[in-house]
């Protein structure tokens, strides 16, 4: 009884996932991009990630405290307005800069509220492509009191 089970929910979980349209999944940027991930500076994270460093400073709101009391959950909201393909967040602060890459779809809501480690005081930036091909972004320079990674 148990294995007809089984594999009823495997059967019903394969079809629903058979059954969403290849425009709604997500992309794994882990694979397509794996130089993102290595990156030690934000902006070779940013020319892995986009092939290209020139940003353009409006379109995306980004809100992170000044001081950040313990750098191991630093709060990070930020939003665009922005007909967007993807969004993504870089810090310069720990070994490797890429923190974060989402996809955007027709039907993303591109607001967002993560909490982030960094090691020290640092800057974080937060880019969105636009389907106008542009980069949009803010940066955010805080101080952590003490560190995420350490401590």
């Amino acid at each position: 009884m148990m294995e007809r089970r089984q594999f009823l929910s495997m059967t019903l979980g394969a079809v629903a996932l058979a059954a969403v349209p290849a425009s709604v999944r997500a992309e794994d940027f882990r694979k397509s991009k794996p130089t993102v991930w290595t990156a030690k500076t934000v902006d070779d994270a940013i020319k892995a990630m986009y092939g290209s460093t020139a940003l353009t400073m409006e379109g995306v709101k980004l809100k992170a405290p000044d001081v950040a009391s313990n750098g191991g959950a630093i709060p990070v909201d930020f939003s665009t307005d922005k007909d967007i393909t993807s969004i993504a967040v870089f810090q310069d602060a720990n070994p490797e800069a890429a923190v974060m890459v989402a996809e955007s779809t027709k039907y993303s809501v591109n607001k967002y509220s993560i909490k982030i480690k960094m090691a020290k005081s640092g800057t974080i930036t937060v880019v969105a492509q636009g389907k106008d091909g542009k980069l949009y972004a803010a940066k955010k320079t805080l101080d952590v009191a003490l560190g995420g990674c350490e401590g």
